[in-house]
């Protein structure tokens, strides 16, 4: 009895939750999950209407208004889009400044190709000749192929020796300094005549010929010593020569020859100037 009143409660149950089951319906799908950034849309409780407009006074005008719409209730009303995040304003970055274009090299200028060097002046001695007369119409035959020409005088041109010689000094002691002067100035070839007319001069060599005896007279003239040329020998006779600096290009024959002088000799251009 017992177990029969136990199947029909469990036939009962089984019945009711099969009831339930059929009667139940599709189950409400599950929300999505919300977007992340993205507002939600939210429905809200009705709000209450708004009160009745209140009648207008007889008294008053009549005005033709189109009533303005309700407002749509909160629930209705979209929410507002999300503010979109504003881009970032650019920085203004400044322009750097353009590269220097390095300029074109200027052309190197073309050097002017070095002028030869001018030769050096050429000096001589065009003569002898018997007379200053002579000389001079050497000098004026020669014309353009001598600058500078001047007459000199040789005194004793028969002479066989030149010395040269300073003056006598004051004294022994005088003569003395004066050797060291001369030995500074590197010159050698000296001594001090110690007795006779040339008593404390200084001999400074003697020469068989006149262009010796006139190369040793510049050369103490350039040392600042004023040496004489002293002649012996011979018939005291007198000659003349014709000095000068040759031109440019001019040969020394072509001028002895033009000249008609016997001869020419080279000639230290210091004693032309």
């Amino acid at each position: 009895m017992l177990t029969r009143a136990l199947i029909v409660v469990l036939a009962i149950l089984n019945l009711g939750v099969a009831l339930w089951w059929m009667l139940r319906g599709e189950p409400a799908p599950a929300p999505p999950a919300p977007t992340t950034g993205v507002a939600q849309l939210q429905l809200l409780p009705a709000t209450a209407a708004p009160p009745p407009t209140a009648a207008v006074a007889p008294t008053q005008a009549l005005d033709d208004r189109t009533p303005a719409a309700a407002p749509a209730p909160a629930a209705e009303r979209p929410a507002p889009p999300p503010p979109v995040a504003a881009a970032p304003t650019p920085t203004p970055v400044e322009s750097a400044p353009a590269a220097a274009v390095p300029a074109a090299p200027a052309p190197a200028p073309v050097a002017a190709a070095p002028a030869p060097p001018a030769a050096p002046a050429q000096c001589l001695s065009l003569g002898p000749f018997a007379d200053r007369a002579a000389a001079q119409a050497a000098q004026a035959k020669a014309g353009t192929l001598l600058r500078g020409a001047r007459l000199r005088e040789v005194a004793d041109a028969g002479a066989t020796r030149y010395r040269v010689i300073l003056p006598p000094a004051a004294s022994r002691e005088d003569a003395q300094a004066t050797v060291k002067r001369i030995v500074a100035a590197g010159l050698s070839d000296y001594y001090i005549i110690g007795q006779g007319e040339e008593a404390n001069a200084i001999a400074l060599g003697q020469y068989r010929n006149r262009e010796g005896a006139d190369r040793r007279l510049a050369a103490l003239s350039a040392a600042g010593f004023n040496a004489r040329l002293i002649a012996s020998g011979g018939d005291g006779s007198a000659q003349w020569w014709l000095d000068a600096t040759l031109a440019e290009q001019a040969e020394p024959a072509a001028a002895r020859q033009r000249s008609g002088a016997a001869q020419h000799r080279s000639l230290d251009c210091a004693r032309v100037r």
